[in-house]
């Protein structure tokens, strides 16, 4: 039983049972699209003059479009969908070796992006996230609503405070400074969290069934992003869920970006999987690895010191995984990153070592690979605006 948190809690105001019958009326059309007032109206029991004033609003807010369907022997069906014709958000991927700029619209689909290096300054980096942005907003002024930032560090999402120890960079005020050049709402997030909320959004069906699993981010670090109850749970001053930096053992073949060669991160990052590349290919002659996602291919294609380095990375990743779900008793473990990309080779291998490490009467959770593709955190960006417009109101 969730307790009420009276310095936060919102009283139940005679508009406030209509904004929830709008959010449930516009997730029906998101998840059971195409759909018809009369079926919104049998699954939910609301009036179905009710659905009619919610549909009614929801069209001239530009959120839903109505079709005809398909004839059965009568009057063919009026449907209901997500206006999909226009770019609504733009999400910026900001990473440790690229950026990624990107527009979407409502279902979540990516309309047009750049990508460009990161650049170590600060300032140039900003400056270039801006004029991609304002490349965007000069073709989809008319429609965007907002913008989401996804960064690889701490994130405070509620006082924009943010540290990405891979370039030394704190609080730089990248959403102040996008505000003041754009006039749009913008929300920033850790990267993992953000791409958890991708999932629980856009991600597969079986996934936005579930209300609690874990987002295991696998980059140049290795984040996880911890879903509660169906919401991101981002803890206090956004700390929550930096397992990267929880110990599992020693001597680690890259160290952490804390300097660590104990972190899971060092285990079991793509920085940790190149380097083991790199020594077998060393020690037998062959040629290197221009970056991770060359690693994958090469893998992919059967080079063997490539799976083999992605195995020995998959059972330190088992083995951290196995440490969230005793602590944290998920429903499901993602996993994200280009390395979900070459799931069919090592996944019996993380799967083994998950096993080995739980203790005796824990279960074993479903460990699926992200379906968002190589590249899961454009889409968290995205997320931080788009699941404003579908999440439901909340007493606390």
């Amino acid at each position: 039983m969730r307790r009420i948190d009276l310095k936060s809690a919102n009283v139940a105001r005679s508009n406030t049972i209509r904004d929830i019958n709008r959010q449930i009326v516009l997730n029906y059309v998101r998840e059971r699209g195409p759909i018809s007032r009369s079926e919104i109206a049998h699954e939910t029991e609301l009036q179905r003059s009710t659905v009619s004033l919610i549909v009614d609003e929801l069209k001239a807010s530009g959120l839903i479009d109505e079709g005809s369907g398909e004839s059965t022997g009568g009057r063919p069906p009026i449907l209901l969908s997500l206006r999909t014709t226009d770019a609504v958000a733009i999400g910026v991927d900001l990473g440790t070796a690229r950026t990624i700029v990107a527009a979407s619209d409502l279902a979540g689909r990516l309309q047009e992006q750049e990508m460009f290096p990161t650049n170590p300054d600060a300032d140039k980096t900003i400056q270039e996230i801006i004029a991609s942005v304002q490349k965007l907003l000069r073709k989809y002024s008319r429609t965007i609503e907002g913008i989401g930032v996804s960064l690889p560090g701490f994130v405070n999402p509620e006082t924009d405070e943010l540290y990405i120890p891979h370039f030394a960079w704190r609080d730089i005020p990248i959403a102040d400074e996008l505000r003041a050049a754009t006039g749009l709402p913008v929300k920033i997030d850790n990267d993992a969290n953000a791409a958890a909320l991708a999932e629980l959004w856009f991600g597969r069906p079986e996934i936005r069934e579930v209300r609690n699993f874990i987002m295991v981010l696998v980059e140049e670090g290795v984040g996880t992003g911890i879903v509660f109850d169906g919401q991101v749970y981002c803890g206090e001053a956004g700390a929550a869920g930096e397992f990267g930096h929880m110990v599992i053992g020693k001597g680690a073949p890259v160290a952490c970006a804390s300097g660590s060669r104990e972190c899971w991160e060092a285990f079991s990052s793509e920085r940790a999987a190149l380097a083991r590349y790199a020594t077998s290919v060393r020690d037998s002659n062959g040629l290197p690895a221009k970056d991770f996602l060359d690693l994958v291919s090469l893998a992919m294609k059967g080079d063997s010191a490539a799976c083999g380095a992605l195995k020995e990375t998959a059972h330190y990743l088992g083995v951290g995984i196995a440490n969230l779900i005793q602590g944290l008793a998920p429903e499901a473990v993602i996993v994200g990153g280009p390395i979900a990309g070459a799931w069919s080779i090592f996944h019996e291998d993380l799967k083994a070592a998950v096993e080995t490490s739980l203790c005796r009467g824990i279960p074993l959770k479903p460990i699926i690979p992200s379906t968002l593709g190589d590249e899961p955190t454009i889409m968290g960006a995205i997320s931080l605006v788009l699941a404003g417009k579908f999440a439901s109101v909340s007493f606390a």
